[in-house]
């Protein structure tokens, strides 16, 4: 009986489980490479999907530390090992040392992986594998230091930890609890130009999901996972969109009106795009820049999907955009920045162990060369809307101050709601621990009426 409750993992999912490792390192978001793995392996069964997924995501949350053990047993970095070798591994300490697998679980691991790996990539890597599979079962993590004992305990770089620990103080504990729990609630979005919120949440409920919808942005939906998106008729129709509910405010907070001329700096693969096109009731025009050609792509299929056509799509520099547009053409800008993204490691784990402080600094010096371009976008009397899903004051509060001491002619529009007011009055931010969402910042400005 004690044998049946320990982790069971057949040889089907062993493949899938490492297949969906070694993608995460090509595709991203992570959630992509694994759903693209479990499909390959015919990965239908609820209960493996959520054993797998459970083990996915463990993975990438404590993949430095799992690392770290790989080095201490083959005695060289993981990342100048043979990928899929990489990925056998990851797989294999994370069920070790975390998941209490039962004997059948560990033969597979073993014997199905050492032969997976080996047809994936050559018989020696499988083989290697195979012989220091008895080190991996012996192992056990032994923290030097409080500071290692800390990432084990909060599954961060210890970098990272401090730099937390310097902007919540107190909270800090309950943030990374918050990012490191289970994330069994997927948010979607409501494209209001095909469907309401009641028709999709009974549609739901008719396919026995557990579904709430958000207080914050009410097109947006929560319901309980896993879902299946590709066999999903509201998805095919155009009716739904995947979208974080942090995310959508942002529309919300910018407001964009029927008939206006709208610039969204940085908007594939288009989750506010199509929100902003929806507010608009599909009249006005929207130009939509980004650079990233594989989520462009995907944004005119959303487009398409979703019904639509107001959206003209540029695949350029955005910080090129007046130049390309004019100056003082757009009613309102969008300036979703690229940023370290350190909001979202509780939906984008493995993030934690690739960010590096010098990223901060090369993340500012771009968000300021696009304020800039916005800047010169604006009418006088428009609107922009600053974001990032970024945690780090340089990101944010520090470019707010920045933005307002260069450019005389804007002002801060206070933002009172729907989250907490951020570290300067008048902005706003959203936190995992506070509100079971991304971590979200927020400043609107307005530009000064010309007397």
């Amino acid at each position: 009986m004690m044998e049946e409750r320990k982790l069971s993992i057949p040889p089907r999912g062993i493949r899938a489980i490492i297949e969906a490792v070694r993608l995460g390192e090509i595709i991203k978001p992570s959630q992509y490479a694994k759903r693209e793995a479990f499909k390959k392996h015919e990965i239908k069964e609820a209960w493996l999907n959520r054993t797998l997924t459970m083990i996915f995501y463990d993975i990438m949350k404590k993949q430095g530390l799992i690392d770290r053990a790989i080095e201490d047993v083959v005695g060289v970095t993981p990342l100048i090992l043979d990928p899929w070798l990489r990925a056998a591994l990851r797989v294999a300490f994370d069920v070790v040392l975390f998941h209490d697998p039962n004997a059948n679980t560990l033969k597979n691991l073993r014997w199905k992986a050492s032969d997976f790996i080996s047809a994936r990539t050559h018989p020696y890597v499988g083989m290697y594998y195979w012989d220091i599979f008895d080190k991996i079962v012996s192992y056990r993590p032994a923290p030097k230091d409080e500071l290692e004992r800390l990432e084990w305990e909060y599954l961060a770089p210890a970098w990272l930890i401090e730099r937390i620990r310097a902007i919540l103080g107190d909270e800090t504990e309950d943030f990374f609890r918050a990012v490191n729990e289970r994330h069994e609630w997927i948010s979607i979005r409501v494209n209001t130009l095909k469907a309401g919120v009641e028709e999709v949440v009974e549609v739901l409920r008719n396919e026995g999901k557990e579904v709430v919808v958000s207080e914050k942005a009410p097109t947006v939906v929560k319901l309980k996972g896993p879902y299946d998106f590709d066999s999903s008729s509201l998805f095919r129709k155009g009716k739904i969109i995947v979208q974080e509910e942090a995310s959508a405010v942002a529309s919300l907070v910018l407001d964009p009106k029927p008939g206006e001329v709208v610039v969204d700096m940085a908007a594939a693969p288009g989750g506010k795009t199509t929100h902003l096109a929806e507010l608009m009731k599909n009249k006005g025009k929207i130009y939509a820049f980004d650079i990233d050609e594989a989520r462009m792509r995907r944004m005119k299929e959303f487009l398409k999907r979703m019904g639509i056509r107001i959206v003209k799509p540029i695949k350029k520099d955005a910080r090129k955009a007046p130049e390309i547009l004019g100056e003082e053409v757009a009613d309102k800008v969008l300036l979703d920045a690229p940023c370290t993204s350190s909001g979202t490691i509780g939906k984008n784990p493995e993030l934690r162990w690739r960010l590096r402080e010098a990223k901060i600094r090369e993340m500012v010096e771009l968000q300021r060369e696009l304020l800039d371009a916005a800047a010169r976008l604006l009418k006088p009397g428009g609107r922009l809307l600053y974001t990032t899903c970024s945690v780090f004051l340089e990101e944010d509060e520090e470019n707010v101050k920045w933005f307002l001491e260069k450019h005389e002619d804007f002002r801060l529009v206070p933002l009172s709601g729907p989250y907490d007011q951020g570290f300067l009055e008048g902005t706003m931010r959203a936190w995992p621990h506070r509100h079971s969402t991304i971590g979200f910042f927020y400043a609107l400005f307005e530009k000064v009426q010309k007397i």
